[in-house]
This record gives structure tokens, sequence and C-alpha cells, in this order.
């Protein structure tokens, strides 16, 4: 495999990949930690890291190669008002094969709880898998920094993405209002919320053709449930107290009739997010007659990625088939 006994900071410290390096987990100095002078090997056996990094990184190379391939979302003006836009980017992974300009490009939207992004585990090798099943993809790194609501910060970072990837579709080979969002856990959470009406209709953009969170956060009632109701961290989140933002778009499972057909991926042994977060979702898709698949790993816990080693190998390429049987029919 890819790189397994090159170190993690051996790879991270390649001059070409200066622009992303210090992403590869947001908010996150890899350097002051043990995974730095670990080998690929040392990182999947001692810290049970499931994700192909080699593979990932062999891609991103590729793509920065190519010289055309990271695009930070704001300016210097703009970030030196806000600061916790600083470092807010899209990384681009074209695809070889000939037919991806007809497809729809994929969206890919890392999680990381909104205080880390991990390009590393689900950016990076989930975009070189999708690459290989024939589909463009942009990798998204968004903000998670700031006191006060974080979530809507986040929506405009996907406006602010998707816009540029519209407005640039014939350097990228895409059609710019045809895109699949996937996002994983925090990511996941975000992008089920462009679906509802604090996302894609509120900044004029069309429904994606598709949605396939991995692990996905969406009901705020499960965290009340379970006594997760920190209100200094709600208010970062949403600007209110959780049990007020779950009487609003925030409740995915209650507001979910804006979803395009969905494709969900989680484990059982999810020991982070409880997979009933996924089930509610399924159900109130079924009620609404929106097309649903959800697929439960018998094993396997949070943070899978693309689930090297264990029973959710391959659910990158399930995904896109699941898309693909859909829209012929």
């Amino acid at each position: 495999m890819a790189y397994e006994n090159e170190t993690l900071g051996a790879l991270l410290s390649d001059p070409r990949i200066a622009p992303i390096a210090a992403e590869a987990i947001r908010n996150r100095d890899l350097k002051e930690e043990p995974l730095w002078d670990k080998t690929l090997t040392q990182i999947r056996t001692e810290h049970f890291f499931t994700s192909d990094i080699g593979r990932g990184m062999v891609r991103l190379y590729q793509a920065a190669e190519t010289g055309a391939w990271y695009y930070p979302l704001y300016t210097e003006k703009e970030c030196a008002q806000e600061p916790a836009r600083k470092g807010t980017n899209i990384v681009w992974f074209p695809s070889d094969d000939p037919k991806a300009s007809e497809r729809p490009f994929i969206f890919l939207v890392p999680g990381g709880g909104f205080v880390n992004v991990w390009n590393l585990t689900e950016g990076w090798p989930i975009a070189e898998q999708f690459n290989r099943w024939g589909y463009h993809v942009f990798i998204l790194t968004y903000q998670v920094d700031g006191a006060e609501k974080l979530l809507e910060k986040n929506m405009e970072d996907f406006s602010r993405a998707l816009g540029f990837i519209r407005e640039n579709e014939a350097r990228f080979h895409v059609k710019g209002d045809r895109y699949i969002t996937c996002g994983f856990s925090a990511g996941g959470y975000l992008v089920c919320l462009w679906n509802t009406k604090l996302g894609y209709a509120a900044y004029g953009f069309p429904k994606p053709q598709a949605v396939f969170p991995v692990y996905p956060v969406t009901s705020l009632k499960e965290r009340i449930r379970y006594g997760s109701a920190d209100l200094a961290s709600a208010i970062r989140l949403y600007g209110c107290s959780l049990e007020e933002a779950a009487r609003t778009s925030y409740e995915i499972p209650e507001h979910a009739e804006g979803f395009p057909p969905c494709a969900i991926f989680l484990a059982a042994g999810d020991e982070l997010v409880n997979p009933e977060n996924s089930r509610l979702l399924a159900a109130a898709l079924d009620r609404l007659h929106i097309p649903c698949m959800m697929e439960i790993g018998a094993s396997g816990g949070h943070g899978f990625a693309d689930g090297s080693g264990m029973c959710m190998a391959g659910w990158t390429k399930r995904a896109v088939s699941w898309y693909e049987a859909m829209a012929l029919s």
C-alpha cells in the first residue's frame, strides 16, 4: 500500500502540498503530536485509523502537481474582518474518467465535531475513491472557530464554495448546478442542514442530486434526551439554547421536506453519534416519500471513514451505484 513505511510528518512536509498541509486535521498541530513521527502502518495499528491515508496522499500530490487544485474561499480583507474565515478553502480532485464531466460532482465535507476538519481521513482518501468511480470531487475545509452562530457561517461557506464552482464550471469541467453532497459526522449534519430552509434555497442554489450522510448527527432532541445540552456550546453553534434550536430547522428529521434522495451509512457500534440519528432521518424521509437507503454495518464504530479493513469497506462504490440506479429508474 502507498507510503505505508513513511511517517505522517514526512508526507505532510512535502512542499507540493504546503497550502493545505496544516489543514490535514484543522485546528490540530500534528507536529506536536505522536502521530507526526509514526509511519502510516503504525498509525493504522496503534491508533486504529481505518482510512487509506496513503492513497489519499498519493492523490493529493497528483492534484497539487497540476498547479490548479487549492482555492481559498475568502479574500485577505474578508479574513481580516472575520479571522475564523482564514484557511477556509476547497481542494479539487478531478477524475480521470472521461465521462466524469457528464455526472454530478461530489461536494465532500469531512467531520470533526465542529472543532476540527479531518481531511486526512475523511477528505483526501474518500475523494480518491470517488475519483476512481468516475466523479470529480471538491473537498471543503470549513470554519470551526467563532463564538456564535457557527452553523450559519458554515452555510455561508457552502454557498461561497458552490458559487465559486458554478462561476468556474468550464475550468473544472463540471455542470455547476449538478452536485451530490457527502459529509461525515459533523459534516454529515452540515450536508443535511443544507437541505433545509437554512440551506440551498436560502442561498439561491438548486437542490443537490443526492446526499450521502455518513454516521451523521441529525437530531438535537437526541442530544437533549441524553443530557448534552451545554448552553455555551449551543450558542456557539446555533446562537440560542439547544432546546430553542430543536424547535427550528436545526432539528433535521422534522424539517426534511427539501431533501434530495439520500443514502446513509453508519455502523451499529457507533459510540459517539447514536445510530438513532440516522434512523430518525430515514424514517422522516420515508414518510415524505423521498428515496432513502440506509446501510448499517454490523461492526465498527464512529469514524470508519472509507471503511478499510471492516464491513463498511466499499461503501463509496455502493453509494454511487445506488445513485446511478435510482437516477436511471
